[in-house]
């Protein structure tokens, strides 16, 4: 024990005689490897330790530094990038949905019309001239429609075909999830899904099953202008 306490006090004196002799920044020179490296042979111990050069160390530090502000520069960079993107896509999402408005007004202007039967809809007769024979407020299916305004009504109870005119008839509204055909309007002629209902303004939300206009939802379409499907 004695004799490893002795070499290793040697050692560390080897190795601060060494660390004396490097220049001051600049790394090992070979004539200090080489006398570590027989102070490793000879002493049979590992030893691992580093010294930095302090030129080095700047060098480093000026390089991590310069990273940093790259990395901060492309930050705002992206960032700006970011801003003005997000400005055109807004710019582009408001210009589309003016469009689709304006599309819209033109084909309400176009669709919208003073006769909305159609057949393969169920209505109700309103008609009280028939209520003694028990057809008001009934329901029928409109099997023909005769010069745009008159409809064939198959009742649905008692199976008769009456005559009567659209002014005498009202649109049925059905259940959350059903069918219904747009009678009148911008979408006249599509099918659609009906999503929800608002008794307090008198319309609903559907949503277009068919056409060119499958999946679009329209949030407020009136009572009036949709009607169940048979």
């Amino acid at each position: 024990m004695a004799e490893e306490a002795k070499q290793e006090r040697e050692i560390k004196k080897q190795i601060e005689r060494v660390a004396q002799s490097m220049p001051v920044g600049n790394g090992v020179d070979q004539g200090s490897e080489d006398e570590i490296h027989r102070i490793k042979v000879e002493s049979g111990v590992k030893i691992g330790f580093a010294l930095g050069s302090s030129k080095l160390g700047s060098k480093e530090k000026g390089e991590s530094s310069k990273l940093v502000f790259d990395e901060v520069d492309d930050d705002k960079s992206k960032v700006k990038n970011s801003t003005k993107n997000g400005s055109s896509g807004g710019a582009g999402s408001l210009a589309l949905e003016e469009l689709m408005r304006e599309d819209e007004k033109k084909k309400e202007r176009i669709n919208r019309k003073d006769y909305w039967l159609c057949e393969g809809i169920i209505v109700k007769v309103m008609s009280k001239a028939l209520a003694d024979k028990g057809y008001y407020k009934q329901k029928g299916v409109v099997r023909k429609v005769i010069d745009k305004y008159v409809g064939e009504i198959e009742m649905l109870e008692s199976k008769h075909v009456l005559r009567v005119d659209q002014a005498e008839l009202e649109t049925v509204i059905p259940q959350i999830g059903c069918l219904v055909k747009i009678v009148n309007g911008a979408y006249r002629g599509s099918n659609a899904k009906l999503l929800a209902v608002d008794t307090d303004k008198f319309c609903a939300k559907v949503q277009i099953e068919n056409g060119v206009y499958d999946g679009r939802v329209l949030k407020a379409v009136e009572y009036e202008d949709i009607c169940k499907l048979a």
